[in-house]
């Protein structure tokens, strides 16, 4: 079996501290994609397109398995994107409270010695509690959740958010589907254990 070098294509914090949860090496590089959706494509289609063009953007100088996602959150429909201020994350709650949202994840890995991508779609549904305003904006204040799409961290104080999230996996809410991710490995030969 080939010994690849294992490749994150994301600089999100988050995403390389739930790769580190298996407790392999990997090095991180960044992507280098246009993340503008194409007219007509669904949420679930972006987020799988995404993740793929992602990783092969990442230029490798040896063989590797480059892992790489992408993440959408939507409401009534909408692709609700990260809020970047304190007055759009407010808003964002506001909406949420009382409904549920759905995450589409994309997860890939691409095999830059064979040029094969394996590449699925996971999907996270989150039921968020009636909020009252002071209660978001309490919450806004003190986890500042400006970088996180649909205004929340659930692996904080964000999963006071919730009255129930649906899932086979915890981790693709944050970003990166490990159940998955631990399949598409093992399709390549490396297993994680």
């Amino acid at each position: 079996m080939k010994n690849y070098q294992l490749v994150l294509a994301s600089t999100s914090p988050f995403r390389q501290e739930i790769l580190k949860k298996l407790q392999i090496s990997f090095i991180t590089a960044k992507p280098d994609c246009d993340e503008t959706p194409i007219s007509g494509e669904t949420p679930q289609q972006l987020v799988m397109r995404l993740a793929e063009t992602k990783a092969k953007s990442c230029v490798v100088e040896q063989p590797s398995l480059v892992i790489s996602s992408d993440q959408v959150c939507v409401i009534d429909g909408e692709i609700i994107g990260k809020p970047h201020t304190r007055e759009k994350a407010i808003e964002q709650l506001s909406r949420q409270s009382g409904k549920s949202i759905t995450f589409y994840t994309g997860v890939t890995v691409w095999n830059s010695e064979t040029q094969q991508a394996d590449t699925r779609l996971d999907t996270f549904i989150v039921h968020f509690r009636d909020l009252t305003e002071q209660q978001i904006i309490s919450y806004v204040e003190k986890e500042e959740p400006y970088w996180c799409a649909g205004s929340f961290k659930c692996e904080g104080l964000g999963i006071a958010l919730f009255k129930q999230m649906e899932g086979k996996d915890p981790n693709t809410l944050i970003g990166l589907p490990l159940i998955d991710l631990v399949d598409m490995l093992d399709a390549q030969g490396m297993s994680v254990l």
